[in-house]
C-alpha cells in the first residue's frame, strides 16, 4: 500500500506539471493581452510596452513558463527593469485589479471557502448517509418511498434556486438568521463559534439540500448490493445482531461509493463554491474567481486554476488510501 501511494503522489506531481503547462499554454495564447490588461483601460501603445517587459513577456514562451514554475518553488524578481520586487514563493504573481501579491489575496479568500465547505460536507455526509442507509433497509416500505421521494426532489433543485429560497424565507420573511457577513472567517474568532455557525448556516443548507439528495441515492442502491451479497449472508447465519451486521461489515463495504463521491466532491468544493458563495456574497475562492475572470485578472485566474486542480487530485490520493482502511478486499489485492 506505501508503495501504492508513493506512486500515486509521483504521478500526482507529474499531472500537477501538466495542468500548470496546459493553463499556462491558454492564457499565453488566448485573446486577452495580458499586458494591456495589467496596464488598464487609458494605457497608451508605449505603457503596453513597458507592461510586457514588467511582466516578462517579452521574453520567449518557455522562458516564461519556466521563470513562473520556479517562482512557485523559490519565489523570483517580478517588475519593471529598475523597479523590480522580490515575490515570496510561492509566487503566482502580482494581481491585476489591486496589484497585490496572488499569495496574499488567495490567503484572505481560503478561510471563507473552507468555512463553507466544512460545515456543508458534515451536513451533507451524515444527512445522506443515514438517510440512504435507512431506505435501503426499509425497502419498498414507506419510509424507503419518502425518503427517495425527497431525494428526488432534492437533486433536481439547484443551488440558485435553493440559495435564493431560503434568503427569502429566513432572513427577509422571517428574519430569524442573519444574511451572511464577510467579518466572520473561523469558529474561533470573536463571534465565538454560535456567531460563526449561524453566518454560514444557510451557504450549507442550500449545499446540503443538493449534495445529500445525491449521496441518498448512492448509499441506498450501494447498501442493497451489500446486502445481498455472500458475506453478509454468513454474518447472519453465524448469528450476529442486525446492527452489528450492517455497522461492522455491511457498512465498510457499502459505503466504498460515498467515499468516492465525498473526496471528489470535497476537492471540488475546497477549489471554490463558485454559485453558493456568489448567492450568499461570501468572498471566498469560488467569488474571488469569479471577479477575477470579468476582470481579465490572468494571475489571478491561473492561480485559482492550480489551487483546485491539486486540491482534487491530493482528495483523490486521500480516497485511495481511505479505500484500504474500510474494505479489506482492497489491501487482499
Amino acid at each position: 500500500m506505501a508503495a501504492f501511494l508513493l506512486r500515486r503522489l509521483g504521478a500526482t506531481v507529474v499531472l500537477l506539471i501538466v495542468i500548470s503547462f496546459v493553463t499556462f499554454t491558454l492564457f499565453h495564447f488566448g485573446p486577452a493581452d495580458p499586458a494591456a490588461a495589467a496596464c488598464g483601460q487609458e494605457c497608451t501603445p508605449e505603457r503596453v510596452a513597458e507592461a510586457r517587459v514588467a511582466l516578462g513577456m517579452d521574453q520567449p514562451f518557455f522562458t516564461q513558463y519556466a521563470t513562473y514554475m520556479t517562482g512557485l518553488f523559490h519565489g523570483r524578481t517580478i517588475g519593471a527593469p529598475g523597479a523590480e520586487s522580490l515575490c515570496q514563493w510561492p509566487c503566482f504573481g502580482m494581481s491585476f485589479q489591486t496589484n497585490e501579491d496572488v499569495t496574499a489575496v488567495l490567503g484572505r479568500a481560503l478561510p471563507y471557502t473552507l468555512s463553507v465547505a466544512v460545515g456543508a460536507i458534515v451536513l451533507w455526509t451524515v444527512a445522506g448517509v443515514t438517510l440512504g442507509t435507512l431506505a435501503a433497509l426499509r425497502r419498498n416500505k414507506l419510509t424507503d418511498k419518502l425518503i427517495v421521494g425527497a431525494a428526488s426532489i432534492g437533486v433536481s433543485l439547484p443551488i440558485p434556486v435553493t440559495g435564493l429560497l431560503l434568503l427569502l424565507i429566513f432572513v427577509s420573511t422571517f428574519d430569524v438568521l442573519p444574511f451572511t457577513t464577510n467579518a466572520i472567517t473561523s469558529p474561533f474568532g470573536p463571534a465565538g463559534f454560535d456567531g460563526w455557525f449561524l453566518n454560514y448556516l444557510l451557504p450549507w443548507v442550500a449545499l446540503a439540500v443538493l449534495f445529500s439528495a445525491q449521496y441518498i441515492r448512492v448509499t441506498r442502491s450501494s447498501m442493497l448490493e451489500t446486502l445481498g451479497e455472500d458475506f453478509m449472508r454468513t454474518a447472519r447465519a453465524k448469528g450476529l445482531s442486525r446492527t452489528a451486521m450492517i455497522v461492522r461489515h455491511g457498512a465498510r463495504a457499502g459505503l466504498t461509493p460515498v467515499v468516492t463521491m465525498l473526496g471528489l466532491d470535497i476537492g471540488l468544493l475546497l477549489g471554490g463554491a463558485v454559485l453558493t458563495e456568489q448567492i450568499f456574497s461570501v468572498p471566498g475562492v469560488g467569488f474571488t474567481a469569479v471577479r477575477a475572470a470579468q476582470a481579465g485578472d490572468l494571475p489571478l485566474t491561473m492561480a485559482i486554476t492550480l489551487l483546485a486542480a491539486f486540491f482534487i487530485i491530493v482528495a483523490n490520493v486521500v480516497v485511495d488510501a481511505v479505500y484500504a482502511v474500510i474494505d479489506p478486499r482492497v489491501r487482499a489485492a
